[in-house]
């Protein structure tokens, strides 16, 4: 069977060295390893203010607290993204207004969200779901008119582009996810990018109780709550390494996402996603629309090739069940989404199958 994801790791001859130096060096823990790991993401990202935490899940919630979200504040956000990005709006006990989609996309709205906005509104959490970007040229015009920050769920869209930049520089706060399906990961872990040297100095005296590791441990006073959120120098070791391969995986995948494109247009059934300009994706997954989903489901793997959509949209959960609104672009949107193999470990010859597999119809 064709893996719908599916983690890549290097060759055991190059990373287990390391991580045997790391693991017996007598410091493993947040130190010099996690330093160089972020010194790296930053060249790759071009943007010099990224911290190394955790999770992506960390890297949300500190994201909301630099955005100063508080109690009964509201996020709109949307319900088509991994269940992470809305729950870390409750941990700040904030309120999710979910905004509706673009049919066409499967991203979140402009217009939408832009109806949406009340006094309470504090923060737009935009999700570049499956490594497609968001619409930003309007959401940049929506943040500036109503002076509303933007939080970029990137979990997905490592290498992605908007104006011909990576994602992670354009709104005040980015997350990414290192977590173990990703293009990159490190078993686990994230990073949160932002835009002011203020925003990253507080982030990254709350990734670590509240200390400030610039200063000795005895002369520390904690002016306000951290987290232990701070990435260790075993993951960040697998991530030095993993940075050496980064940009041949993530071609792979724009490779395999760009052949698809050119190659499953103009099928009975089928409906491509659109992308908008100055994007550009990095297809951590495949999407696209499908009539008759679970037929098509069945005639992939009777071929071993796995298609899903993935991913229960938020608003399903009981969790909040508050928000409950209609939102018919979603409705239409989620009963066709599907997702098909697109990365590194699709050959040639794979993809070549697979598009003849789903031309023959079902």
């Amino acid at each position: 069977m064709i893996p719908l994801v599916k983690p890549f790791m290097p060759d055991r001859d190059v990373l287990m060295p390391e991580l045997e130096k790391i693991l017996y060096s007598g410091y493993i823990a947040e130190g010099k390893a996690v330093l160089e790991f972020e010194d790296k993401f930053k060249e790759f990202i071009g943007n010099p203010y990224c911290v190394a935490l955790h999770s992506g899940t960390d890297a949300l919630h500190l994201a909301l607290l630099l955005a100063g979200v508080k109690q009964g504040d509201e996020i709109i956000s949307t319900a088509l993204t991994a269940e992470p990005t809305n729950v870390a709006i409750t941990m700040v006990g904030a309120k999710v207004v979910w905004g509706d989609i673009d049919k066409h996309t499967g991203l979140l709205d402009p217009e939408s969200v832009r109806s949406l906005i009340t006094p309470k509104t504090k923060a737009i959490m935009l999700v570049h779901y499956a490594g497609m970007v968001c619409n930003m040229t309007e959401f940049n015009k929506i943040s500036k008119e109503y002076n509303i920050p933007i939080i970029e769920d990137a979990a997905h869209a490592l290498g992605s582009k908007f104006a011909g930049e990576y994602i992670g520089n354009n709104s005040p706060y980015t997350i990414f996810s290192l977590q173990a399906i990703k293009h990159m990961t490190t078993v686990d872990g994230g990073f949160l990018t932002v835009k002011t040297e203020e925003d990253y100095k507080k982030a990254k005296i709350k990734r670590w109780f509240g200390l400030d590791k610039s200063k000795p441990r005895l002369e520390n006073d904690i002016k306000e709550t951290g987290y232990k959120y701070s990435m260790n120098n075993v993951n960040a070791t697998i991530g030095l390494v993993q940075m050496r391969y980064l940009q041949s995986v993530l071609d792979k995948y724009i490779g395999n996402g760009k052949f698809y494109d050119k190659k499953l247009q103009n099928i009975d059934g089928l409906e491509l996603v659109k992308y908008y300009n100055n994007t550009e994706p990095s297809y951590w997954l495949y999407t696209m629309k499908v009539d008759r989903r679970d037929d098509f489901i069945k005639m992939m793997e009777a071929n071993d090739i796995l298609a899903s959509p993935l991913h229960l949209r938020n608003d399903r959960h009981t969790i909040f069940s508050s928000s409950k609104r209609q939102l018919p672009n979603l409705d239409e949107f989620y009963s066709k989404m599907i997702h098909i193999p697109c990365g590194w470990w699709i050959t040639e010859e794979d993809r070549e199958r697979i598009v003849e597999v789903i031309k023959k119809g079902w």
